[in-house]
């Protein structure tokens, strides 16, 4: 008896093939990680593949729906103590060039960001790469607007100490 296999819902497919890269890049700022980033991708995406129907496709917004089960798994993996996995500052047999490999700033912005403790490095993901609000970050995270600020405010003061110049009119004041 062969395997059945299930249907793919109408527009999942053309969502993941244009979305893909910056579904991915979502993640690798979220988890610090560019491999950490695919994972948090591919759980985002199952999740969406899974409630599909409930989204309400095309209509609804299954983009803001993935990106919020990648945000609720980065918290999450923040808080356990062993990920499978120890973070090394160069892999031996990296071959292939990631998005970080962009520019300098770029790297040395990747790099401060993997520095940042998970629930900074989130906040400045959501505010500044997904121009969220304070307010839709503080419902997001399910956390106060104050929360928010003070998170962004530390997450700054830690990449200027670094020696990175930030400029944003979105700063809390």
């Amino acid at each position: 008896m062969g395997l059945l296999r299930r249907a793919e819902p109408a527009g999942y497919e053309d969502f993941v093939a244009s979305r893909y890269r910056e579904i991915v890049r979502f993640g690798a700022l979220l988890a610090g990680d560019a491999r950490l980033g695919e994972d948090l991708a591919q759980e985002g995406l199952i999740a969406a593949y899974r409630g599909w129907q409930r989204l309400g496709v095309p209509d609804g917004q299954p983009e803001a729906y993935v990106r919020r089960v990648m945000v609720r798994a980065a918290m999450r993996a923040r808080r356990r103590r062993w990920r499978g996995e120890v973070p090394t500052e160069e892999l031996p047999d990296a071959s292939g060039h990631g998005f970080a490999d962009q520019s300098d700033l770029s790297v040395q912005v990747f790099a401060v960001l993997r520095r940042l403790p998970a629930d900074q490095r989130v906040v400045l993901v959501l505010r500044f790469w997904a121009d969220a609000s304070e307010a839709e970050v503080a419902q997001t995270l399910g956390v106060a607007v104050g929360t928010v600020k003070s998170r962004t405010s530390r997450a700054l003061a830690a990449l200027r100490a670094s020696g990175l110049a930030i400029e944003s009119s979105k700063e809390t004041s």
